[in-house]
């Protein structure tokens, strides 16, 4: 399997993922992701098939905003979902980030216990959260620069410019572990 960045000639298989993996998505949502964070969206690839992606950014508080991770139904349970919110992690990290932070539905306990093997804890709960009334997990995760491995196959060069990722990476995207 390899992660890199998304280009745009992968965007059906992402609106694909998004489909088979949430019941509300806006494809046209992951274009403007795209545009504005083109670093902080990834997709793994396995055979030449796009199996998965995770988008995030900085958000307004100054952390990591995983807005998103998906992976085709088949590709579930392989660590994929893991490897690729490591890889954004790593963006994070490398651009001096000090925590992540996601949302998911109280529902969905599958990717809990996903996001905290990780090391993400429940912070609080947005009420009606999502657009059919379920609510909301926040979950923050500290980044640890220490945990960030590099070698010389593995690394990424990190510039920032205003509140965007302009990471450049060279070579396979290393691992947050």
């Amino acid at each position: 399997m390899m992660i890199r960045r998304f280009a745009p000639e992968d965007f059906q298989e992402i609106v694909e993922i998004e489909e088979e993996a949430f019941s509300e998505h806006n494809s046209l949502v992951y274009m403007n992701f795209y545009e504005m964070v083109g670093d902080g969206f990834l997709v793994a690839e396995k055979e030449g098939k796009v199996v998965g992606y995770v988008v995030g950014y900085r958000s307004a508080e100054n952390e990591g905003h995983i807005f998103s991770v998906g992976v085709k139904k088949e590709y579930r349970g392989r660590g994929i979902g893991t490897e690729l919110i490591y890889a954004i992690c790593d963006i994070f990290v490398a651009n001096g980030l000090k925590y992540a932070r996601l949302e998911v539905r109280n529902s969905n306990t599958s990717a809990q216990k996903l996001y905290r093997s990780i090391g993400f804890v429940q912070c609080w709960t947005e009420k009606k959260y999502y657009s059919d009334g379920e609510d909301g997990m926040v979950m923050k995760m500290h980044l640890h620069p220490y945990r960030l491995l590099v070698s010389k196959q593995k690394y990424l060069e990190p510039v920032l410019s205003d509140n965007e990722f302009l990471t450049t990476i060279r070579g396979p995207i290393s691992y947050y572990r």
